[in-house]
């Protein structure tokens, strides 16, 4: 029995006859970051401490192929996090990695991502890449600029102590969000606070103070963010999967750790 059943099964008979991950039409805008971005990668301050000649890093894909995940309770946040664990010392991993545009049917765990309504389609597309590790873990700003804003999003399930930079590059103006972090954190920065790059900026926070999840970084690139303070969806509905993936690109562009992931 999968025990993070989606609310609306027709959503999910839906999604998952559509959704394949798949190049998609970018806005000039969209572009044009996206450039910036590459041209810059050499650049990037490495977000989390991570050797990739020395130390490993595993994919982890929370999507409905991951017969793992079948009879998890993944509302349980211990058994959650005893899951990450297992699978990080299994493989003498210092982290996990993975997430962007994928469908998680796991975000049924929390309200959160519900509509309104039973009738309502469910939010279940990944915006940011999720960095599984050890709370405490140290999170670098991978270039200068200033603190948006900030905010703690203490819902089950949400980001709980979450921090967002805004920075520039070439003129292009963009902002990077960093969720699941510690309280501590939040209660050090100020908005317009500068930030310097390679700037330690939070820490991964403990299932208490993280939105009850097992310890990562949810790092997120937003181009736009609207009238968002401290908090921009993380997650979108499949049916807004353009708008959202087109503001929010790879997060790898600045991450640089995907192609170090390996398979399970």
């Amino acid at each position: 029995m999968l025990l993070c059943k989606p609310k609306n099964m027709e959503w999910k008979e839906m999604m998952n006859l559509q959704y394949i991950n798949k190049p998609y039409a970018m806005s000039v805008y969209g572009n044009i970051l996206h450039e910036r971005l590459i041209a810059h990668s050499h650049t990037f301050h490495k977000v989390v401490d991570f050797n990739s000649a020395k130390e490993k890093l595993i994919h982890f894909s929370f999507t409905d192929q991951n017969q793992e995940l079948t009879g998890i309770d993944l509302t349980n946040t211990e058994n959650f996090s005893a899951y990450i664990l297992k699978k990080l010392k299994d493989k003498k991993a210092k982290y996990g990695i993975g997430g962007y545009n994928e469908l998680r049917h796991l975000y049924g765990r929390s309200e959160v991502f519900n509509g309104i309504n039973f009738s309502d389609e469910p939010r279940r597309l990944h915006l940011g890449i999720d960095i599984w590790g050890e709370a405490g873990t140290k999170v670098y700003a991978p270039l200068g600029g200033m603190v948006h804003s900030y905010g703690y999003n203490n819902n089950f399930g949400d980001y709980g102590a979450t921090i967002i930079l805004l920075h520039q590059l070439d003129t292009i103006t963009f902002y990077t969000l960093y969720g699941h972090l510690s309280l501590d954190d939040i209660a050090r920065v100020t908005e317009a606070q500068y930030i310097i790059r390679g700037q330690v900026i939070g820490h991964y926070g403990n299932p208490q103070e993280n939105g009850s999840w097992p310890p990562h970084l949810h790092f997120q690139i937003i181009k736009d963010m609207e009238e968002y303070k401290g908090d921009y969806p993380g997650v979108c509905k499949f049916s807004d999967s353009k708008k959202f993936l087109d503001n929010c690109p790879d997060p790898d562009l600045i991450l640089n750790m995907m192609e170090y992931a390996e398979s399970l």
